[in-house]
């Protein structure tokens, strides 16, 4: 048995009337891959970021061993000069600089009070070589794909001196061959005797590379399996992720399918900034009841696809029709495409789905106002009302509709998403499937009529 390069004894952090986290446990041996798996909300992105000091010492309870040695981190600065670094789902790169200025962005390397730009691109070229990338170090983050970026920023930590590497949902927006040469790029430092600690919902990748599964629900521990010896299957891990035996792994249903009541042809988009088109000559349509899946890879146009459609927020020389029961639609904003009962769940809530400042309330009402308003004025009875409803439907955890959006884990913010647009009682709603959906995850939107 390895000795333990990090424990985490009792930990609980509690947000304003949440507890997120309650007396969780975990361990991680040195030199092996720990996978930490639960469902949206669990609490698992909470832990991760209590360890490495985004959630600084004083604001939780329990204790942070790292080798042995026990931590108080006040910011992430701290824990990263202990040798554990965490690579978040958003990434944290800055599109406008280069390779060279993000990955030591903050770790300048310096000579006689000046960047030493030689050292710097020398440096550079070697980590890049590390994690298989043969881009020059002076090229623009911007004009590299996200499987590029994610490389880049374990590039990053690798700089710091890394002993324990943390990647959130690392896979989540990648293809399968992006994905399938990060894990071996994850695995040859595990050869390199680096720790690292993956969470993740897509169950066969972690099969694949994991030593050790912690899995959380509900902000507890419930159990650690050891991926060698528990002769561990993805049933086993769903039970415990869950609490049940489950006999469907997806609800069942039995399709009521209608006549054609959407339909779009002829569509064609270009790009916003360049002379490219996007999205050519797409027809499809959709029957009442029925749920229509569109797949593709990354970049295929999946989501410019479904942002053109509601109200253009997405391109420019858009063409084409779209029908609705027969009668085509004049949508060239998204009011339009509200009050034509069409509805968009992005994929990125936190830019385009939520207004994180705001309370719950009024992030859930804010795309169908009129309906709680009275001539132009919000009844925020009626406001508090509605909210309360989706709460309780959603199973939203939270104490208050009134609490700040942003205090919220990302699978309950992801359900405030989707009440927002489930209230204005759309006839059709467009949505990219949130990285970390699913157990398999597939790269595909959904539009359900």
């Amino acid at each position: 048995m390895m000795d333990a390069i990090l424990e985490m004894r009792r930990i609980t952090k509690t947000f304003p009337g949440v507890k997120a986290l309650e007396n969780v446990n975990l361990k991680v041996r040195a030199g092996e891959i720990h996978a930490l798996c639960g469902e949206n909300g669990a609490g698992k992105s909470t832990l991760m970021k209590v360890l490495s000091g985004v959630y600084p010492h004083g604001s939780y309870e329990g204790e942070i061993l790292f080798k042995g040695r026990i931590c108080q981190f006040k910011d992430i600065k701290q824990s990263e000069q202990m040798g554990i670094v965490i690579i978040h789902q958003e990434l944290a790169l800055i599109p406008y600089l280069s390779i060279a200025e993000n990955i030591f962005l903050g770790n300048e390397q310096k000579r006689g009070g000046f960047i030493d730009w030689n050292e710097t691109f020398v440096k550079t070229k070697a980590l890049l070589e590390t994690v298989g990338l043969k881009e020059h170090p002076n090229t623009l983050i911007q004009s590299l794909g996200v499987g590029k970026q994610q490389l880049v920023e374990i590039a990053k930590a690798l700089s710091k001196k890394v002993q324990l590497l943390i990647l959130d949902e690392p896979t989540a927006a990648l293809n399968e061959e992006d994905s399938e040469n990060l894990l071996k790029l994850i695995l040859q430092l595990k050869a390199q005797g680096i720790s690292s600690i993956i969470i993740s919902h897509k169950l066969n990748e972690i099969a694949k590379v994991a030593d050790s599964i912690t899995i959380i629900r509900d902000g507890k521990t419930i159990e650690t399996l050891d991926m060698r010896a528990d002769h561990v299957t993805e049933d086993r891990i769903i039970k415990g992720m869950v609490g049940r035996d489950l006999t469907n792994r997806y609800p069942e249903r039995t399709p009521d399918i209608g006549e054609t009541i959407f339909e779009v042809r002829n569509w064609n988009v270009y790009h916003p900034q360049q002379d490219r088109k996007v999205i050519d000559d797409v027809h499809f349509h959709i029957r009442r009841g029925e749920i229509v899946g569109i797949a593709g890879l990354m970049g295929a146009g999946r989501t410019e696809l479904a942002m053109s459609i509601f109200g253009r927020s997405y391109g420019r020389q858009i063409s084409g029709q779209i029908y609705k029961n027969g009668r085509e639609l004049r949508i060239r904003t998204v009011s339009d495409a509200i009050d034509n009962g069409i509805a968009y769940v992005t994929e990125d809530r936190k830019q385009y789905g939520l207004i994180l400042i705001d309370d719950i309330k009024r992030n859930i009402t804010l795309a169908n106002l009129v309906r709680i308003s009275r001539n132009t004025v919000v009844n925020e009875n009626e406001e508090f009302v509605v909210a309360e409803t989706f709460r309780r439907k959603m199973n939203i955890k939270t104490p208050s509709v009134l609490q700040k959006t942003g205090n919220l884990s990302g699978g309950n913010q992801q359900k405030v998403v989707l009440s927002k647009w489930i209230f204005p009682n759309p006839i059709s709603s467009c949505w990219t499937n949130r990285p970390g959906g699913s157990t398999s995850a597939p790269n595909m939107k959904s539009i359900r009529l």
